[in-house]
Formats: structure tokens, sequence, C-alpha cells
């Protein structure tokens, strides 16, 4: 089935109820969906002959359905008619975007999108409205809704309250999800558009959160319980994370005893990387970022009034797989048998500085064999438990015997 068929059908359609259709119109609207919505060619024909049958006022031309669907029950290909509110507006990043953000009913929600072309009205944040003829395809794994010049919006006059749906952390899925969750990690920024980065939590397990630099965003502060509603939820190298840009938050008084999804990982500490040891943290509160050695902080300038700390970043080699690991203040300390306050005084009567720490932390560990446990986040091993693998000498003696066994 090729356009030019398509077309003509739908012409002799339009012609039969006493309509004078432009072919050359019909097919530029059935290219653009196909082509450029990567809607199948028999909705596309479906949407095109509704759209013109409404133009014409006709009755009984066919076409694609107006039935109302649950936003939940909708998948990418569809074209459809929702009705919801809403909940989120975005800026938009590209002119031939008009608007973006999410709309949701009682079964769910989902993001849109509207193209600058459609020449489509401007939906306002808590509203309700009637979308008719709307494409849905997939953005980043989940369903997205595509708003063009042949989608109606209609503002509907009600005030319905929703309620969102709370999901588990581990049950999330990409598109947009709300959830009841901990603060248990906050993060050091990677990028300077980055508010706000860490680990949340509540009883089925944990996710990465991250919230950009926005007018009215603000930071979450740990150890603090958060309802989330609206939540975008990106998946990226098969792992999910949520941004909160999108999300209204609240914190809630209540606590949630997270459950952990542990990794256990034996091997050798094969390399111990710059920025381990004594290490200067930005006094600002919720700040917490790594200094320069100038004690700059990238978001509050010169600290001189820092605080020090203790950490270890490095590589752990079971032998099959080299993982980056992180180990925070307590763990340094044991493993390498120094105190934050001894660390201090050493680097601030040695001539080396903090630089005599870190080479007494990776002389300490270097090349030592070590069973790590934590959780795994964005290719690195945060732990939370390390403990030294002793040496078994019947052990040894075992593996040479059976190895001398299977040389024979």
């Amino acid at each position: 089935m090729n356009l030019s068929e398509v077309t003509e059908r739908i012409s002799r359609k339009l012609e039969a109820k006493g309509a004078q259709p432009d072919r050359q119109k019909i097919e530029s609207r059935l290219r653009r969906l196909v082509e450029e919505f990567g809607v199948n060619i028999t909705e596309a024909e479906r949407t095109v002959t509704s759209d013109l049958a409404r133009e014409y006022n006709l009755t009984g031309v066919g076409g694609s359905s107006t039935e109302l669907r649950p936003i939940n029950e909708i998948v990418p290909g569809e074209w459809v008619t929702i009705e919801g509110k809403i909940v989120s507006l975005t800026p938009s990043l590209s002119p031939s975007i008009a608007q973006s953000g999410i709309i949701a009913d009682s079964s769910g929600a989902i993001r849109f999108v509207t193209w600058t072309r459609a020449n489509a009205p401007a939906m306002e944040y808590g509203h309700w409205y009637r979308i008719e003829s709307a494409v849905v395809d997939e953005y980043k794994g989940s369903p997205n809704l595509k708003i063009h010049s042949g989608t109606t919006i209609s503002q509907m006059e009600k005030d319905i309250p929703l309620l969102p749906s709370i999901t588990p952390t581990a049950e999330l899925k990409p598109g947009v999800g709300s959830v009841r969750a901990k603060v248990i990690q906050d993060w050091e920024v990677s990028h300077e558009r980055m508010l706000q980065t860490g680990l949340l939590g509540d009883e089925s397990g944990t996710i990465k959160f991250v919230i950009w630099k926005d007018e009215g965003k603000e930071k979450l502060e740990l150890d603090t319980v958060y309802n989330i509603f609206y939540a975008t939820v990106d998946e990226y190298n098969g792992r999910l994370s949520l941004s909160l840009n999108t999300a209204m938050y609240i914190a809630d008084e209540g606590d949630i005893e997270v459950g952990r999804n542990k990794t256990e990982i034996q091997g050798a500490l094969v390399h111990v990387a710059p920025g381990s040891g004594l290490i200067k943290r930005c006094p600002v509160e919720g700040c917490n970022r790594t200094l320069s050695r100038q004690n700059y902080c990238p978001v509050h300038e010169i600290q001189p009034n820092f605080r020090y700390d203790l950490r270890l970043k490095g590589v752990l080699d079971d032998g099959q797989r080299a993982r980056n690991v992180l180990m925070q203040r307590d763990l340094v300390e044991k493993l390498v048998g120094i105190t934050l306050d001894e660390a201090i005084g050493i680097a601030e009567s040695n001539p080396l500085g903090m630089d005599e720490i870190f080479y007494r932390v990776r002389n300490a560990v270097l090349g030592r064999y070590y069973t790590c446990s934590g959780g795994e986040f964005a290719g690195r091993l945060l732990v939370d438990s390390c403990i030294p693998v002793t040496f078994k000498p019947e052990e040894l003696a075992a593996l040479l015997n059976r190895a001398g066994g299977e040389a024979a």
C-alpha cells in the first residue's frame, strides 16, 4: 500500500459525500504522519479521513476512533483521544516545540509535546483538557503524546482532584511515576547545570534522582521522606533514574526502612585514584562538594572555612571485571588505621601536606584483597562494608595440588 493509493481512496470517499478535497493536501498530511511521526499507514488513513470529515462537516465517512481512552492503556503507534489535567509544564529547548509537559488522569500520566507548526492553543497548568486525535510514539523507552496540526484541544470546565498512585521504586518503568521515598545519599554534582543528585530509597529498593537548576526548584534534605508526584522516569544503560524537575515533592513526617539490593565483590584493590585520602568539602549547608586545592567550590567559590573529610576512590578487580568503588570516612579510617583528626594533624605538619595522607592510604590498601558490599550506581560501587580477605595457607595448598593433578 503506497501513499498515492491511500490518497486516492480518501479523496473518493469525500467526493462521494459531495466534497471537493485537495489531493496534494491529503498526501502531505499522510506523509507527515507516516514519515515524521512514525504512524502506520492504516492508522494514518483513518486519521486523515476523520480530520477531513470534520473540516467538511461530513458524517458516515469513517476514520479514526474518537473513543475516550485511559492514559495508562495507550501504547506507541496509536492515535488516541484522552481527557486529563496538566500537572507539569517544562521549558521548551527547541524552537520546533511550542509546549511540553505532563498530562494525567485518574489512571496514570504521560509526557506530551506540542509542535510549533501545529498552531495549537497553549494549555495551562492545573486545567483539564480533552485532546482528540493525538499521536502516541515512543521517547526514551516510554509512551509520548505528540500534538500536531490534526489534533483538537478543548479546555474542560471541571476540576477533579487527582490522587497519583504511588509506585514502589523497584516497580518503576520509563515514563512518569510517583513515589514515596527517603533521601539516603546526597552526591557531589557532576555538571554546572545540576542542582542536586543523589539516592532515594523505599522499602523495595533505591533509585538515583537528579534535579536540574530551574526557577523555583529546591534541594531535597538528607534523611527526609518525600511524596514525589509525577517525576520523569528515565532509562540509561539499563538503569532507571528520576528527574524531579517535572515533579511536585512534599516532605512527609514519617520514616522509611529502606530496602537495599546489595552487590558483594571479592577482589584485589588494584588502583587508588587521585582525590582519595584527605579532602576538603564545602561548608555551605546542603552543598558538601569537594573543594579544589585552592579551596574553590564550583558553586559557592572560595571557602576558607572548609571542613576536612576522608574518602577512597579506587578500582576493585575480582579477576573477571574491574569495578570503580567509593568508600567514605568510616571505612577509610578502619582499613588504613588512621582517624580523621590524625590525618589532619599529619597533613598540617608534614611538608607533603595532604599528599602524605594520599600515599599512606594507597600504601595501606593497594594490592590487598577485600570483600566489599554496597549499592552499585552509575557504574560505581558505593561501599558500606569492606572486610580484608585473610590469607589461608591450606586453601593455597589445595589449589596447588589440584593444579598439579590437572597438569599430570
